[in-house]
């Protein structure tokens, strides 16, 4: 199978072939990325960082969609049917996939984490865990519609939680859940039976930290879920737990479809609302959250989010898939 490994700014000139790139990080502007006056998501000489080894890694073999890196996070920019189909198709594929969400706390925790670099895109050639990161968070969906100067949707783990599972209970898939506490896990089993009365659930894990961070532990949770048979697993440890925890061990699970969706289990219990749509799509789910959860969250979003946000704005290049070879 031949791969296309060329990309491009979104926007700019001709690809540039990643073997042309001498430097593993350059700066915005050494490749073209054009400065927009005026604009609070202007890139300017010496303001954006590309670790062009994510790039390569993302372009092993083009996807049929653009991509956002940021730092070392690439996200995949794609509607909502399209972000649906991928993790419905991985339920009859050989290789599983893992889907992230990429907001503030995202880019805080993994932006400068080389480790991305190393994993597997969805649309690569190369066999194991496939990761799909989807836009959750205005300020990264309205930074990928300026840079990209397209709409994108907001993709958050509870707004595609409700379509997985009814799908799920349609083909028979059988889901697990990890995190959460067991409190939690009691009201999650009968609100599933009520919305999704045909839905299989393999099961519930509501594992202390400390075995979160203990490999023999974790690798018996892995054993277990495996045993039960999962075809989807929702993974809700936090991040930045459970995106190392998929990484680590998501494939000794036997899950074809691993969803590192947060909250999303204390949603499906009813224990917190969820945020108003309209204080979502207008940015305020953060004070809405605050809000709700002052003491759990305070520290990500009054200390840590803003900087991660100026990183967002700095860094954010939008990256068009080059069309394949003939």
């Amino acid at each position: 199978m031949s791969c296309d490994i060329h990309s491009r700014i979104a926007g700019e000139g001709p690809a540039v072939p990643l073997h042309e790139r001498h430097s593993d990080r350059v700066r915005g502007r050494e490749y073209g990325v054009r400065s927009r006056a005026g604009s609070i998501y202007s890139l300017s000489y010496g303001q954006a960082e590309i670790s062009w080894k994510a790039i390569g890694q993302m372009n092993e073999c083009s996807p049929p969609w653009p991509r956002m890196l940021v730092g070392h996070v690439p996200v995949d920019l794609l509607d909502r049917d399209a972000a649906l189909e991928l993790v419905f198709t991985a339920l009859s594929d050989s290789d599983p996939i893992a889907v992230v969400s990429a907001n503030l706390d995202h880019i805080h925790h993994f932006a400068d984490d080389a480790a991305w670099d190393e994993r597997t895109a969805v649309g690569a050639p190369a066999g194991g865990l496939r990761w799909l990161t989807l836009l959750d968070g205005m300020p990264l969906v309205r930074t990928a519609n300026a840079r990209s100067g397209r709409e994108w949707p907001k993709l958050s783990g509870s707004d595609l939680i409700t379509p997985i599972l009814e799908h799920a209970a349609e083909a028979r898939a059988r889901v697990a859940f990890l995190g959460g506490t067991a409190e939690t896990h009691e009201l999650l089993l009968p609100a599933l039976a009520e919305q999704f009365p045909r839905l299989e659930v393999a099961g519930t894990w509501a594992p202390e930290r400390a075995e979160l961070t203990d490999r023999v532990a974790s690798e018996a949770i892995a054993a277990q879920i495996k045993a039960a048979e999962a075809d989807i697993l929702v993974v809700g440890l936090g991040k930045p737990r459970q995106e190392r925890w998929i990484a680590e061990y998501g494939t000794q699970t036997g899950a074809k479809a691993l969803l590192a969706f947060g909250a999303v289990v204390d949603f499906l219990a009813c224990r917190i609302a969820r945020v108003p749509e309209r204080v979502s799509n207008a940015g305020g789910e953060w004070a809405w959250r605050l809000m709700l959860e002052p003491r759990r969250l305070a520290r990500r979003y009054l200390v840590q989010g803003p900087p991660a946000l100026v990183r967002l704005k700095r860094s954010a290049v939008v990256l068009e898939a080059a069309p394949a070879s003939a």
